[in-house]
């Protein structure tokens, strides 16, 4: 019998990655981001996910890639670590996957010492890179971020309600009669 596992895949330019459903908890929309001073390189700041403070890690950082914008349809993938809840911010998240375990190439049988990647999985479009989120932030940084969040003084933070992630906000506008 053959394990399969479940992938989120998602996109940071036109590159995509992919991590296990099993450390997923949702998706959201990209919200303001509060920054938080002295935090490492790669953390972004913190939002109030449902009375929740959590760290959100720029993934763009975490893989070199070039800085961009952030755009309205930016995602924020919340990610159980063993040591902590955190959001990713991602591009866009492309949907899930379920793959065999025979089918994943081990990083260390292409490269050994490469941080945050797991393993390599083919899709007929290319290579997808998945990725280890336990390694995305260190002891220290855990126990750093921990002590800066708790420190806050207690002002507004970005904040996601549950009514903003279970249906989309449609503007409302007037129709004008057609000119004549």
């Amino acid at each position: 019998m053959h394990e399969s596992f479940q992938l989120v895949v998602f996109s940071l330019d036109e590159q995509k990655y992919a991590l296990r459903l099993a450390v997923v908890e949702r998706v959201v929309r990209m919200v303001a981001v509060t920054p938080l001073p002295g935090a490492p390189e790669h953390v972004m700041g913190i939002i109030n996910l449902q009375g929740q403070i959590i760290p959100v890690i720029n993934m763009r950082r975490i893989l070199d890639l070039p800085e961009r914008e952030i755009r309205l349809n930016d995602q924020l993938i919340i990610v159980h670590s063993t040591r902590r809840t955190f959001a990713l911010y991602v591009d866009s998240v492309i949907g899930n996957t379920e793959k065999r375990q025979e089918e994943i190439t081990k990083i260390e049988t292409v490269y050994n010492g490469i941080q945050y990647i797991e393993g390599i999985i083919k899709f007929e479009d290319g290579l997808t890179l998945i990725h280890n989120p336990e390694q995305f932030l260190s002891d220290d940084e855990v126990v750093r971020l921990q002590k800066m969040i708790q420190s806050q003084p207690e002002k507004p933070v970005s904040e996601i309600k549950t009514s903003e992630i279970s249906k989309p906000k449609i503007a409302k506008r007037k129709l004008r009669p057609p000119r004549k």
